[in-house]
């Protein structure tokens, strides 16, 4: 099965939402119940089986209607403003069916979606350094589990550092994924620092000549402080010994959230020097417009997105699949 259609599968949540949301637009009794009658579908309409479609005037009250479908879907109001506008360019005035309306919005999401749509990059600098930050719950430690595994099975030697030492479920988790892609793990007592562990562990990797070292982290964001204050010293330590590093620094955000998730971009941008984003658990929401929120907002790089527990559920980000997806269309 391709992603494509596992992540068409397994959004049904935001694509019936939007799809669903889309038809009944379209359907809606439009306001002016003089307007012009439809003209009859000529052969071209008829030829590609469109000719049976319900089609509505694009005006005032449709476009309203559809932002607030894309707010509901958690886009956020900003960026639902500007993508209704821009569906509205060209089209206002005419009637539109729902598979034209389809269309048009998975292409604007397609086109904000674009810049940002860039893989985990590979330096030369060995080993290349990857600081992994998110709140607890996120599937921080799975995503890192299941980066270690592709990046294993692709002929890179990895390490991971389990550095959020304060949860024991979490580091035995990285233990099995490690033990199931045969890569080392390297764990401290509960309650180290995760500092020293980090530093332990770049050692090991350049004895080792590994191209990866994954650093896991912890999410605690009572104490904003304190976990800015863990988060600094981790970098300072690794630092000692390659100045240059860490060379990526990518936030894991778990789509469920909604638009708290542009909330958590905001605290860790401040709190660490993110670099690119992960978004899981996209197969259990309504609400994965907010990853279009965050493109929009950000432009930070979308490396990869997760839609179920296997280790290929976690693929780069495509946005025309993405956008096609959440608007429910066709494969």
């Amino acid at each position: 099965m391709s992603f494509f259609k596992k992540l068409k599968d397994r959004m049904f949540r935001s694509s019936d939402k939007i799809g669903e949301g889309l038809e009944a637009l379209v359907a809606e009794p439009e306001a002016t119940p003089e307007a012009t009658p439809e003209a009859k579908p000529g052969l071209i309409s008829r030829l590609i089986g469109r000719s049976d479609e319900p089609r509505r005037l694009l005006d005032d009250a449709m476009l309203e209607s559809l932002e607030e479908l894309l707010i509901t879907a958690d886009m956020g109001v900003d960026t639902a403003t500007r993508v209704t506008a821009n569906i509205a360019e060209g089209r206002f005035g005419k009637r539109i069916s729902t598979s034209e309306l389809r269309d048009a919005l998975a292409t604007e999401i397609a086109r904000i979606m674009t810049p940002v749509a860039r893989p985990l990059p590979l330096y030369p600098q060995k080993p290349q350094v990857v600081l992994v930050v998110g709140v607890n719950g996120s599937g921080k430690t799975t995503t890192i589990g299941k980066l270690a595994s592709q990046f294993k099975a692709a002929g890179k030697s990895v390490v991971i550092a389990a550095g959020d030492t304060f949860r024991a479920a979490a580091v035995e988790q990285l233990q099995v994924w490690g033990t199931r892609a045969g890569v080392p793990v390297l764990t401290a007592p509960e309650g180290s620092d995760p500092a020293s562990l980090a530093f332990d562990a770049l050692t090991k990797a350049q004895a080792d000549g590994a191209d990866l070292l994954l650093i896991d982290t912890a999410g605690r964001l009572q104490n904003r402080q304190d976990l800015m204050e863990e988060l600094s010293k981790i970098v300072r330590v690794i630092r000692k010994k390659d100045p240059t590093a860490p060379h990526n620094t990518i936030l894991v955000l778990d789509a469920t959230t909604g638009q708290n998730a542009i909330n958590q971009v905001e605290i860790f941008r401040k709190i660490a020097d993110v670099s690119g984003l992960v978004m899981t658990k996209l197969d259990g929401t309504a609400k994965g417009g907010v990853l279009v929120a965050l493109a929009d907002k950000f432009g930070l790089p979308i490396h990869a997105i997760g839609i179920g527990e296997q280790i290929d559920d976690l693929a780069p980000f495509d946005p025309d699949d993405f956008a096609r997806a959440l608007v429910g269309q066709p494969d």
